[in-house]
């Protein structure tokens, strides 16, 4: 699954899944664009990747000013010509019931979440228009696909993203751009560590598998629809839950 000769650019790549995605597809040879507000942890993350033999460059964003998008993609075009792949990766969460939930939580979840996903494609679609080839990967979630209580605006605006997966890969299929979804299920993660244990433990009783996934594990499936090796997959959304939801 090489993709060497490839440039990604990847949202919310500080920390977390987004973090071990940059990490996993400069292994397979792409060369990395990192996104995120947090300069010092990008610029940690691209010595990391050049100290291992890879190619990367640090794009300082906050994804929900629509101007600072159009910026940092058009900056890591100059830098590296192209991009070809876009992993949507960047969220947040805002928890409450929704008869509590404030407006300016809601807003805040759909717009990080969902609306610089919409900004970002938009960003990027023209550059893969041309040399006719693409591949855009959202990170979803499996609350997006069953909901959860406490996270209305959380589950909508993953579900959100599975609406928008499919009408881009029916939108952009015919320039051979594929657009997929991975909903990652209950992930370790700076997100998730602040969760307590009974909440955890609950969890790992609807877990076949019986654990609790790691990034890489869902870095893996973020690769493989970056590849060549999923070239006639679009329009899917790929679970890495662990069983935890089926059907």
């Amino acid at each position: 699954m090489s993709l060497s000769g490839h440039v990604a650019f990847l949202t919310g790549a500080s920390q977390g899944i987004g973090r071990a995605c940059a990490v996993k597809l400069a292994a397979k040879g792409a060369t990395i664009a990192v996104a995120a507000r947090n300069q010092e942890k990008l610029n940690g993350l691209v010595r990391e990747i050049e100290t291992n033999g890879g190619k990367a460059a640090a794009f300082p964003l906050d994804v929900t000013d629509e101007e600072q998008i159009k910026s940092a993609v058009k900056s890591a075009v100059a830098r590296f010509e192209k991009i070809d792949i876009l992993v949507n990766n960047a969220g947040i969460t805002r928890d409450q019931l929704i008869m509590r939930m404030k407006r300016s939580d809601w807003d805040a979840v759909l717009q990080t979440n969902l609306t610089s996903a919409y900004l970002c494609t938009q960003a990027v679609s023209t550059s893969m228009l041309k040399q006719r080839w693409g591949r855009i990967i959202n990170i979803a979630s499996i609350f997006g696909q069953m909901g959860q209580a406490g996270q209305a605006n959380y589950a909508a605006s993953k579900a959100g993203l599975i609406g928008m997966t499919m009408a881009v890969a029916r939108e952009l299929g015919s320039r051979n751009i594929t657009c997929n979804a991975v909903a990652p299920g209950f992930i370790e993660t700076p997100m998730t560590e602040v969760l307590g244990d009974d909440f955890k433990q609950a969890a790992l009783k609807q877990i076949p598998l019986g654990r609790i996934g790691t990034v890489e594990d869902v870095a893996s499936a973020v690769a493989f629809l970056a590849s060549d090796e999923a070239s006639y997959i679009t329009g899917h959304v790929l679970s890495v839950n662990g069983g935890m939801l089926m059907g």
